[in-house]
């Protein structure tokens, strides 16, 4: 029941975007609305409260707790398993956003700072720094975590519905944790068509920009149709063989491409840029984790850290089922130090580069990128690198990396919403695979059709709602088991301890004339 009717909305809504694009535009923006007038404070009092859990239970009792059990070890390498968790997470958007977003803020600053300047620069880095750090990633490990736990500690089936098992009891088996489920698989659909559509302007415009192609709507339906045909190929392959491989070489290259913007574009300002943003946004962190504007009805917030929480809680089924997939073996607190922390110094680092050399381009070099800005976000990357040497190099390798990460992040989310939608343990059949690989491709396609990324932020921030509620009651149930677990595993070392000084205490006794104690 869950597969039928989860993929019956998607591709209702896919239909409904496609056919009516206008009056499903005008719905979702009204819609859009009222979520950012009466629940705009909700989305970032939780991800907040989600950080600050996760910080509880690394630095506490839990933090010694293993998934899987005492005696499980990891399945993956520390580098693979990091390599993963990245590609399926992030990578599309830092590619994406990672020179576009800090332009677009000094632009259009947040705090009513004046725009292109140097306080506008570095609350554009800040902001962008806090967009893509611990918050979101948090999000991730809490559900991650969460269905890790539950799934290899409590034989669990890995699906969302299992995890308020400790607030429910056995009525998760019932309507009401079917009804969790759906909302979970239509919510990681709709996130993941999002990050695809997004990666598809890009891909298109990269293509323009090196082989002179077109770029409209046509051209983006071909791209989704080929990345479809990839990623489904590297789907059947399997985790430990397509998205491995994939990942890693895909974390290579990123690397690759990393390292040369560094060293083509100005490199001590990079530096600099990553050391000041990072203490900035460090000394800032809670201000503005918890900031939003109603004493000047600005739009900003909503316009940019909402829509992002919601964007990171719509992917977090998805990405935690599959940071779950790979996590067996994990300490708590290994899990929140490599899903929290290991990816968000990647991510730090990645904006240095990519923002820093765009905001140099723009306040230093002489480069309107307000002009490239304004002909669409996907193409200021491609106007960054028109300023440094190898220019068509670097955009070739950027759209090989989308490419790549396209296809590592749709074929990771087909094998998660398949099993989502299951009720048997285990990897889905090819059926499911398939028909949620054409389900995402639809969402993605319909979407760019209704109007591109307005259509795609709307509906996403809308989307998201009821998880956001459901991540609380995650947040007490995991809470709950994880407590228990804890005082089981020191009752159990008490009494290994007591066995232990009593078996010690009686070897140290002397022996009488007949060897007995």
């Amino acid at each position: 029941m869950v597969f039928r009717i989860s993929l019956f909305v998607v591709v209702a809504l896919a239909l409904v975007a496609g056919l009516a694009p206008q009056s499903f535009e005008a719905v979702s923006k009204a819609l859009l609305a009222a979520v950012i007038q009466n629940a705009g404070w909700l989305y970032l009092l939780i991800v907040f409260l989600t950080l600050v859990f996760l910080i509880y239970l690394a630095f506490g009792a839990t933090g010694r707790l293993r998934i899987g059990g005492i005696d499980a070890e990891p399945e993956f390498s520390t580098a693979t398993w990091l390599a993963m968790l990245f590609a399926a997470g992030m990578g599309i958007g830092l590619v994406f956003w990672g020179a576009a977003e800090p332009i677009s803020h000094v632009i259009t600053p947040p705090e009513g700072l004046p725009p292109k300047t140097p306080q506008a620069a570095r609350a554009a880095m800040r902001y962008t720094f806090f967009h893509w750090g611990l918050h979101p990633w948090a999000i991730y490990a809490l559900m991650g975590l969460a269905i890790a736990w539950f799934q290899y500690n409590r034989n669990g089936r890995g699906l969302i519905s299992d995890l308020l098992q400790p607030l429910i009891g056995d009525r998760h088996l019932g309507w009401m944790g079917k009804l969790v489920n759906i909302v979970a698989v239509v919510a990681t659909a709709i996130g993941v068509a999002t990050t695809l559509g997004f990666g598809t302007m890009q891909i298109s415009a990269g293509m323009g920009r090196v082989f002179g192609l077109p770029t409209g709507v046509g051209a983006q339906l071909a791209v989704i149709g080929t990345c479809f045909v990839l990623y489904m190929l590297s789907s059947l392959s399997g985790v430990e063989r397509g998205i491995k491989w994939l990942s890693s070489f895909n974390l290579a290259l990123a690397g690759v491409l990393l390292l040369a913007v560094a060293l083509l574009g100005p490199t001590g300002f990079i530096f600099d840029t990553f050391t000041t943003s990072l203490g900035s946004y460090l000394d800032n962190l809670v201000q503005m984790s918890l900031r939003l504007a109603p004493f000047s009805a600005s739009t900003w917030v909503a316009d940019w850290t909402i829509f992002y929480w919601a964007w990171w809680i719509s992917w977090s089924p998805f990405v935690g089922a599959f940071i779950a997939r790979v996590s067996y073996g994990r300490t708590v607190r290994e899990f929140v130090f490599g899903v929290v922390i290991a990816p968000s110094l990647i991510g730090f680092a990645w904006f240095s580069v990519f923002g820093g050399t765009a905001l140099w381009g723009q306040i230093f070099g002489g480069i309107d990128m307000g002009a490239a800005l304004a002909a669409g976000y996907e193409t200021v990357l491609f106007r960054m690198y028109d300023a440094l040497p190898l220019s068509l190099l670097l955009s070739a390798l950027s759209i090989l990396l989308l490419v790549i990460f396209f296809v590592t992040s749709a074929d990771s989310a087909v094998l998660i919403l398949g099993s989502m939608s299951s009720e048997e343990a285990g990897d889905p059949s090819l059926g499911k695979r398939l028909a949620w690989g054409i389900a995402i491709a639809l969402i993605a396609a319909a979407m760019l059709i209704a109007g591109g990324l307005s259509a795609l932020q709307t509906l996403i921030t809308v989307a998201a709602l009821p998880f956001a509620l459901l991540m609380v009651a995650v947040m007490v149930g995991l809470n709950r088991v994880l407590g228990k677990e804890a005082l089981r595993e020191k009752a159990a070392e008490r009494r290994l301890r007591r066995a232990l000084e009593e078996l010690i205490a009686r070897e140290t006794v002397p022996k009488n004339d007949n060897g007995e104690h």
